[in-house]
């Protein structure tokens, strides 16, 4: 088996099997399973919360924005995938960038334009940009058809589709219109900066992984982990869309 390397801030494709200690394996999974669980959810306190709410209310939106990004797995995951094999910090920044473009976008207009999407269909898709990722790590789009997809593009386009769930789920409660504008623009504002909280942690780990001889022996069995985690939500999400 043969490996290929990072070149130039590009996502490298890995193609090299190790072992992974059960007990990481195990902590991964739960996460993942959790990911299934709790995509783009928001907690029963919160719920009540932004009903009852009226008028513009900046730092509360910043907060709960915050929240949801540091406890939104699927999100997480995604982004931890993006990253996985981007050294440079201008490239991680150029693909995070990218992806919170695409999430402000969609979640914004969403919501304030009353967009009607299905949360489960769109959580499924959210779950295929996990897999998607996953593969792309793996190096498989270019061993099963001789191409590689623009990764820029593709983070754009699933981010897209990310800010298209969260808006699903905020389009469940019965927001207030006064205040609803700089309401959205101070979640999304929370959502950034839970977002680069938690790449930052991210970052840090993957930071001290890197450095040691592990992280090319199991780097391939975490993408493969992480891609069934992605059919792990697709499955979940269908599930609910057929049952509801």
């Amino acid at each position: 088996m043969t490996r290929r390397f990072p070149d130039r801030g590009q996502p490298a494709r890995l193609l090299h099997l190790g072992a992974f200690p059960h007990a990481v394996a195990g902590v991964l999974l739960h996460l993942l399973f959790s990911a299934a669980a709790q995509a783009h959810g928001v907690a029963e306190g919160d719920k009540g919360y932004i009903q009852e709410i009226s008028g513009t209310q900046l730092l509360p939106f910043i907060y709960l924005g915050a929240k949801h990004m540091v406890t939104c797995y699927d999100h997480l995951l995604f982004l931890a995938g993006v990253i996985f094999f981007l050294y440079r910090l201008k490239d991680i920044a150029l693909y995070v960038s990218l992806f919170a473009i695409g999430h402000s976008v969609t979640m914004l207009y969403g919501v304030y334009a009353g967009v009607s999407v299905n949360a489960y269909l769109i959580d499924a898709i959210i779950g295929l940009s996990v897999v998607y990722k996953a593969l792309d790590n793996l190096g498989a789009y270019q061993r099963w058809f001789g191409v590689q997809p623009d990764t820029k593009l593709a983070t754009l386009v699933f981010g897209l589709f990310h800010g298209f769930g969260l808006a699903a789920k905020l389009q469940e409660f019965e927001l207030a219109r006064d205040g609803l504008l700089p309401n959205l623009l101070a979640f999304n504002v929370g959502v950034e900066i839970g977002q680069l909280l938690a790449l930052g942690t991210i970052l840090l780990a993957m930071g001290y992984w890197r450095r040691t001889a592990a992280f090319l022996k199991h780097a391939y069995t975490v993408n493969v982990a992480m891609m069934c985690a992605g059919f792990m939500l697709i499955g979940h999400q269908l599930t609910g869309l057929f049952l509801s």
